[in-house]
């Protein structure tokens, strides 16, 4: 036990700690409601609550940080025994369990991203840059700690684009044809379609011309992914936003191909079998449903770009 534990009792000393280390925000606010000074309770190797935060991603127990007043201060020029500041601490590669709360490399190493982001105000600007004693600075442990994390995240990003931009092509493709071809043909001398003045013709035009450019969006917005030189960090804002963009105008031109497809049968079989449009109609946004069902948590959390970090900025000043 450290100095700065002697004045705590022995059991908050050791129960907050470990709370701190399984990210337990409950159990660390109870124990300093029992024992306030239990905040300045540190291991063996002079570590306490807020460096444990930072070490796991722990923004609750980080935000006790703005509570603590003038203890704040020191967390600006802190080191360790070998000379790391908090910079070179929030470096290191998060616990599994805190990356597997988001879907895929890319955002885990996003929100790995975010926290180096949030935890870098605190610090004076020159600590930003001081080594440790290896003689690396806090963006160089970043880097060496994140190496795996930033393959597998360019991998990731490569598939996802390839498949979708597979996908993108396949409907640009279909609805351009349909554009060309328009459903119950056109006049001979005019050249005019013999449905324009139907209501299903004209959702047909609107629907097809929605689908074709959303379709051509998407798939220009993966193949800018596809030709991306895949720096650290650009998967901070850059990807996960064209991902959103590129998944978004995917899902828009699948249900405008589907209505499309709807508008077509009911200018076909409307006065000749219409039993048949319920079903057909049904099942024709099967795919829509599925898309949504698969790819929604993947799209909430790019949604969620510039909302991972939680801090008061009321008090972060």
């Amino acid at each position: 036990m450290s100095e700065n534990s002697a004045s705590v009792h022995p059991y908050y000393t050791r129960s907050i700690l470990e709370a701190a280390c399984k990210n337990a925000y409950e159990v660390v606010n109870k124990i300093l409601q029992r024992s306030p000074k239990a905040i300045k309770s540190t291991d063996k190797d002079g570590y306490d609550i807020i460096q444990f935060a930072i070490l796991n991603c722990s923004e609750k127990i980080y935000n006790l940080i703005y509570d603590i007043g003038e203890r704040k201060n020191l967390y600006r020029t802190y080191k360790d025994s070998y000379k790391n500041n908090i910079q070179h601490l929030v470096g290191r590669l998060a616990p599994s369990s805190v990356l597997n709360q988001r879907t895929g490399a890319t955002l885990q190493l996003q929100r790995e991203l975010q926290w180096r982001e949030e935890v870098k105000k605190l610090v004076f600007p020159t600590y930003i840059t001081q080594e440790n004693m290896f003689n690396e600075t806090p963006d160089m442990v970043f880097t060496r700690e994140h190496e795996n994390l930033v393959k597998e995240g360019e991998k990731w990003m490569k598939t996802t684009a390839e498949s979708c931009s597979t996908t993108a092509t396949l409907i640009t493709t279909i609805v351009f044809v349909a554009a060309i071809t328009v459903p119950g043909g056109s006049n001979q001398e005019k050249g005019t379609p013999l449905f324009i003045k139907e209501t299903a013709f004209i959702i047909f035009a609107i629907s097809d011309a929605i689908s074709l450019f959303t379709s051509s969006t998407a798939l220009l917005v993966f193949l800018s992914i596809l030709t991306a030189r895949f720096a650290e960090k650009d998967f901070l804002v850059s990807f996960p936003r064209r991902l959103f963009i590129g998944l978004f105008s995917l899902l828009v031109s699948t249900t405008t191909m589907m209505i499309t497809f709807s508008a077509t049968l009911f200018l076909v079989f409307d006065d000749k079998k219409p039993w048949m449009l319920l079903p057909i109609c049904g099942l024709a946004f099967i795919p829509i449903s599925s898309f949504v069902t698969l790819q929604l948590p993947l799209m909430v959390d790019l949604f969620q770009i510039d909302v991972f970090i939680q801090i008061r900025q009321t008090k972060a000043d």
